[in-house]
């Protein structure tokens, strides 16, 4: 126990893990000023209390650190909550035409249709004019945006590909393709940055965007805050999340860290990047919304082909048999862009899908550590393929992995990169627990709204643990030799991440002076069966010592 002046609030009655180092349970804790003043036994902290001091009874459950989501698009997941038609990936076309139909009823003639998420599986198959004349009929002739489930391609009707300028003799641009078919006619898929024109059409054509955004990035919280998470790393933190993230700041209604990521070069939402944005990240940066990190994109996605691999790709039809795929990023460039990190004390994060993208990135820090020394953080999202010999690398490095998003286990998004990698790729991803193994810090992340609706982080913790989805109907486990425990997949969702973000000084464990971010749970996940874990329910969160959510059935229990 710590020496404290009277507590503001003292937490009591139930088990509390704390995921620290030394002390992972205590009985109680004490809060003052919204900072952890105490921890020790339930007898000494009760002891502290004062007339005024709240007392939280945890009445036998879980109480535990708020989570640190590692990897997350606030301002897409926000929108898509508070705004947007919901899409499931398992949803085939044909059900898509059918919501858009009724979300759209009531809709005018120039709104747009903005919605999420779209399978992998159906963006392969709506490659096509058929499709695309089936989406123009059910929008109504309104402009459609559906983002997939990478959330690195958009499917557009024939009004946005208009308002975005593109027709049939437009070139493809950079790093980006208009998806045609064998005639040359667009479809209406859009992958990687031409991606972004539709961002952009679709902000140039809405009425008060700042509004909105503001509105977006609310709701964001009050998600997160639902799942007991209180820190995130925003993985593309753009212009309007930083505007509408200081507006709310300055409402005082942040109930989250937020540690920015700043994009480099062109990215697949609208806005400045690199400088320019850089710029306003530092001037819209706050307490709890913090510019430290660029964000280097290296690669796309396996459903795509648009990963770089060290091993070919499934060789289809027409196909060049050795095709691996390419970086975005040569290693001078790379290495520049390490050195630029050390130069201005910035992280980054750096988004490599494919396994010779991940050694490209452990090349270029290497060589900048051997000249200069340790420095900034760097991570690496989302290391789905990373070649055996370069996993110890990253604990050698002090370079993380960020395993994002929750990818480890059969599924529809599987079922389609086994489509394009070769099975035995396949067979060794996810290599979650090798890292823990060799000493790397396992930070782990939902990328919300990519793959799922939500960014639930007790299926990811199950998962983890288990290897297998939480639908009994899909059979298997994907590499179940990277199996983690419990308490393994819980440190990759608090202490670990708070750590990849810079924040260990600040959140991430429940540990004296630290902010008083932590969580009251309706089951002790350390206890039941892990196939029940993802069944978790949050019935309480607080940030700073204040509460920022409370669950309705919890209150009538």
């Amino acid at each position: 126990m710590s020496e404290t002046t009277t507590p503001d609030l003292i937490v009591t009655g139930g088990p509390i893990y704390t995921a620290a180092i030394g002390q992972p349970w205590v009985e109680a804790v004490a809060v003052t000023d919204g900072k952890i003043s105490a921890i020790g036994s339930e007898a000494e902290i009760r002891a502290l209390a004062g007339p005024a001091t709240e007392i939280v009874d945890a009445a036998g459950r879980l109480v535990m650190p708020g989570l640190s989501d590692g990897h997350i698009h606030l301002g897409l997941g926000g929108g898509q909550a508070a705004w947007e038609l919901p899409l499931l990936p398992s949803d085939s076309k044909e059900e898509i035409f059918a919501k858009i139909v009724d979300w759209a009823a009531d809709f005018g003639p120039d709104e747009w249709i903005v919605g999420g998420i779209v399978g992998s599986t159906v963006m392969d198959d709506v490659m096509n004019v058929d499709d695309l004349a089936a989406l123009d009929a059910a929008s109504g002739g309104r402009p459609v945006l559906l983002r997939d489930d990478s959330m690195h391609n958009r499917w557009v009707n024939s009004r946005a590909l208009e308002l975005m300028g593109v027709g049939a003799d437009t070139p493809d641009p950079e790093g980006g393709s208009y998806v045609r078919d064998a005639s040359g006619a667009l479809t209406g898929v859009l992958q990687e940055l031409a991606s972004g024109e539709a961002e952009t059409a679709f902000v140039a054509h809405t009425v008060d965007p700042d509004a909105r955004n503001k509105v977006s990035l609310k709701k964001a919280m009050e998600v997160i805050n639902s799942y007991g998470i209180t820190a995130v790393q925003d993985a593309a933190t753009m212009e309007y999340s930083w505007k509408a993230l200081s507006a709310l700041e300055e409402d005082g209604v942040i109930s989250a860290w937020i540690v920015g990521s700043m994009p480099t070069r062109p990215f697949i939402e609208a806005g400045p990047v690199g400088e320019e944005l850089y710029a306003i990240g530092r001037a819209h940066g706050s307490k709890h919304v913090r510019p430290d990190f660029l964000k280097f994109v290296l690669d796309g996605v396996p459903m795509t082909r648009t990963t770089a691999m060290l091993h070919p790709y499934i060789c289809h039809e027409h196909e060049d048999p050795d095709f691996v795929g390419e970086s975005y990023w040569t290693l001078e460039e790379l290495v520049a862009g390490v050195e630029y990190c050390y130069d201005n004390n910035l992280g980054g994060k750096l988004h490599a899908t494919g396994d010779a993208s991940v050694r490209l990135v452990l090349d270029a820090v290497e060589k900048v550590r051997a000249e200069r020394g340790p420095g900034p953080i760097f991570q690496i999202a989302h290391v789905e393929f990373v070649d055996p010999v370069d996993v110890p690398r990253f604990a050698e490095l002090g370079v993380v992995p960020d395993a994002s998003p929750y990818l480890w286990y059969p599924g529809v998004i599987q079922e389609s990169i086994a489509k394009q990698i070769p099975q035995a790729t396949v067979d060794r991803s996810w290599v979650t627990k090798d890292f823990v193994d060799t000493g790397a810090l396992l930070s782990a992340g939902s990328d919300w709204p990519c793959v799922l609706p939500t960014p639930d982080p007790w299926l990811a913790i199950e998962t983890l643990v288990t290897r297998a989805n939480i639908d009994p109907s899909v059979p298997g486990e994907l590499n179940p030799s990277q199996k983690l425990t419990v308490e393994q997949a819980v440190v990759a969702f608090t202490r670990n991440p708070a750590q990849a973000m810079g924040l260990s000084d600040v959140t991430g464990t429940i540990e004296v002076g630290l902010s008083a971010d932590f969580i009251v749970l309706d089951r002790n996940i350390f206890e039941v069966a892990p196939r029940e874990i993802h069944e978790t329910k949050v019935d309480l969160t607080y940030f700073e010592g204040k509460k920022v959510h409370e669950r309705a059935a919890a209150l009538a229990s």
